[in-house]
């Protein structure tokens, strides 16, 4: 007979909304009980499994000991698995339903999103996306954290991440925009250096900014940053008024910006290897069955972008 075990479920989540919040206060406030029921719940769990799950600084809030940050990864899962099992007793294993948090780096969004909307409404309408638009640091802690179940970005480094799993599902060359009337946009490819003498519009994100000015740089000259800014559209409207060229890698259905001015697109012939799209994981969670099936028309979406 296998022994009976010596926590409970809600332990593990009173614990793990302390863990993420960093205090007791915070906790109880955002699970509406009172706070000596959350610190109880966490110094029983803390007896039962006779380990010591916080450091408690008078003033500096709870910091997780080594044993707290493992828990706490497995702990999300058990409680996610927990979920499906109830739900599924309950007789709602016939249909995925429930909420799927989806991180997704800012530029990619308006390529993906949409259409990943659109086919999940169709296929799965039970299901209840949410999504956290972020840049690459933003979307590893929010992965690290537990606050998304996976995230669609791209290779910009994620590599540095040890317990991070990276699927590739798409790759995207860099390419060059410049104004409609500047010389070079009839001629379909250009080469960085033949742009060294003109300013630089950069896309003004943690590492895309480094990746561009890495590609400039490697042609042997300095780019000469002239505009900078974190908007894509804004990098498009600057360019197509003829205050520089910049480096892109996602292409819009059309030349036209939102200021009413028109962009050309040039391949680059000595762009280098393209950025890889990836869907980020945690490798040590196991994911729902609803964020797999999600992920799965990530996927199609992606291969018909690609075929087309």
């Amino acid at each position: 007979m296998t022994s009976p075990v010596g926590f409970t479920l809600v332990q593990l989540r009173y614990f793990l909304v302390a863990a993420e919040r960093g205090s007791m206060t915070e906790a109880s406030a955002e699970l509406h009980i009172a706070q000596s029921a959350v610190s109880t719940a966490v110094h029983n769990l803390e007896r039962d499994l006779r380990v010591q799950l916080f450091i408690r600084r008078r003033g500096r809030g709870l910091t997780l000991t080594p044993a707290g940050e493992r828990l706490r990864q497995q702990a999300r899962e058990l409680l996610g698995r927990a979920r499906e099992v109830e739900r599924e007793a309950r007789g709602g294993g016939e249909s995925l339903s429930g909420p799927v948090a989806v991180g997704c780096f800012v530029t990619l969004a308006p390529y993906y999103l949409p259409p990943l909307f659109s086919e999940c409404t169709r296929r799965h309408p039970g299901i209840e996306i949410d999504v956290v638009e972020a840049e690459t640091d933003q979307l590893v802690q929010a992965l690290a954290a537990g606050r998304i179940d996976f995230a669609l970005t791209y290779d910009l480094g994620l590599s540095a991440e040890p317990d991070l799993r990276g699927e590739t599902i798409a790759r995207a060359p860099a390419y060059v925009i410049v104004s409609a009337d500047h010389p070079l946009a009839g001629q379909g490819s250009v080469e960085l250096a033949e742009l060294s003498a003109e300013p630089l519009v950069l896309l003004d994100l943690p590492h895309s900014r480094d990746y561009f000015r890495s590609l400039v740089a490697a042609t042997g000259t300095a780019p000469d940053v002239r505009y900078r800014t974190q908007s894509y559209e804004t990098v498009r409207s600057l360019v197509a008024r003829g205050l520089g060229y910049s480096v892109l890698n996602q292409r819009p259905a059309t030349s036209q910006t939102y200021g009413g001015g028109e962009v050309a697109e040039l391949q680059l012939r000595d762009s280098g290897p393209p950025l890889e799209v990836k869907i980020a994981t945690v490798g040590s969670v196991t994911q729902t069955a609803r964020a797999r099936a999600v992920m799965d028309v990530l996927r199609e979406i992606t291969t018909r972008r690609t075929e087309a």
